[in-house]
C-alpha cells in the first residue's frame, strides 16, 4: 500500500472510529488495513492510534497526524477534480441542527444537486459542538462565531427570536407583560454547549441586552426536546421563530414579551481554516447564501 492510500485508511478509521468500516469502505482486508497502518506508525515514528477489542482512539500524534493528511486527501481530490470535469464534485459532509436543515436546506436540495451532479452529501444534525477537523466535518451551520480562531466563517443571515410558552402554562402561571413580571416564572432551561452553563433568557431593551435566569423545574441540552417540554408547559422558551411558526399558528404556543425580543440570531457557516476552500464546499457556501438572501428581510438584518 502507497503512502496516499496508507493516508486515506487513517483518515477513514479516525472519521469512522472502525479499523473494520474502513477497510470495508476500501474495499482491503481487516489484517491488511491494520497492517497498512504498523507501517505508517513506524515510518511516522509515533503511536497514532490506540486499539481496544472494541474501541479506536486517536492518540494526541495521531490528531495532529490527521490534520496534516486531512489537508493533502482534499488537495490531491480538488487536484483531480479541476482536471477532470469543468464542475465539482466529491463527497461534502455538513452539520446543522435537524429543524434547520429540514426548513431551509433539504427544500431547496434537489436544484443544488441538479445543477452540481457530482457532489454528494452527508448531514449530521445535532446541537452539540463538533471538532471539524477531528470529525472530518467539511463545515457547520451554527449561530454566532467560531469558538476556533482557526476557523472561519461566512455569514448566512439573522435569525429572528422569540419568547413564548403554551397556554396551560400561562393559564397557571399568568402572562407577564414586561421582563420585569418575571417573578414566579419558570423557564426550560437549555443548556449552552459553549459552556456547559444554562442559559438565561435574553430581551432588548431601551437598545441594551438584558439578561434573566429565572428558575427551572427542567433542564435539557436538546432544542427538540426543549421545544416539546414547553408544548408541555413546563416553562417559558425562547428559540428562533422559524422553529415555533406552525405551533404559533396552531395555538399550541402563544407568544408574549413582543416589546422585549431577543436579540436576532446570527447564522454562520463555519468551516477550517487550514485548509484551501475546496470547489465543492465554496459553491456549497455560495448556494446557502443565496438561499437565506432570498428569505424575508428580517432574516438577514440585525434588528
Amino acid at each position: 500500500m502507497d503512502r496516499l492510500s496508507q493516508l486515506e485508511l487513517f483518515a477513514r478509521i479516525v472519521e469512522g472510529g472502525s479499523f473494520v468500516r474502513a477497510a470495508n469502505l476500501l474495499n482491503i482486508a481487516r489484517s491488511t488495513a491494520s497492517e497498512a497502518v504498523r507501517t505508517l506508525e513506524q515510518e511516522a515514528g509515533a503511536r497514532l492510534l490506540t486499539r481496544t477489542t472494541r474501541h479506536v482512539t486517536v492518540t494526541a500524534e495521531g490528531e495532529e497526524f490527521y490534520r496534516h493528511a486531512r489537508i493533502i486527501l482534499d488537495e490531491v481530490e480538488e487536484a483531480y477534480s479541476s482536471f477532470k470535469t469543468g464542475s465539482p464534485h466529491g463527497h461534502l459532509r455538513v452539520d446543522a441542527s435537524g429543524l434547520l436543515t429540514r426548513t431551509f436546506i433539504t427544500p431547496r436540495l434537489p436544484e443544488f444537486l441538479r445543477a452540481y451532479p457530482d457532489i454528494t452529501i452527508q448531514f449530521g444534525q445535532s446541537d452539540r459542538l463538533v471538532d471539524l477537523v477531528r470529525e472530518g466535518i467539511d463545515c457547520v451551520l451554527r449561530a454566532g462565531p467560531p469558538d476556533d480562531s482557526s476557523m472561519r466563517m461566512r455569514r448566512l443571515g439573522f435569525l429572528p427570536e422569540i419568547t413564548c410558552a403554551s397556554p396551560e402554562y400561562l393559564e397557571r402561571h399568568g402572562t407577564p407583560e414586561n421582563i420585569d413580571d418575571l417573578a414566579g416564572h419558570f423557564m426550560v432551561g437549555f443548556v449552552s454547549s459553549r459552556t456547559g452553563d444554562i442559559m438565561p433568557l435574553e430581551f432588548q431593551r431601551h437598545n441594551k441586552i438584558e439578561y434573566r435566569k429565572i428558575p427551572a423545574r427542567v433542564i435539557t441540552d436538546n432544542s427538540d426536546t426543549a421545544a416539546d417540554l414547553a408544548l408541555r408547559g413546563l416553562g417559558l422558551i425562547q428559540a428562533p421563530h422559524y422553529r415555533f411558526e406552525p405551533l404559533l399558528a396552531s395555538g399550541q404556543l402563544v407568544q408574549i414579551l413582543t416589546d422585549t425580543l431577543p436579540e436576532p440570531m446570527p447564522l454562520n457557516a463555519i468551516y477550517p481554516g487550514d485548509r484551501r476552500l475546496s470547489r465543492r464546499l465554496d459553491v456549497f457556501l455560495n448556494w446557502a447564501v443565496e438561499i437565506f438572501a432570498e428569505l424575508p428581510q428580517s432574516f438577514n438584518t440585525k434588528g
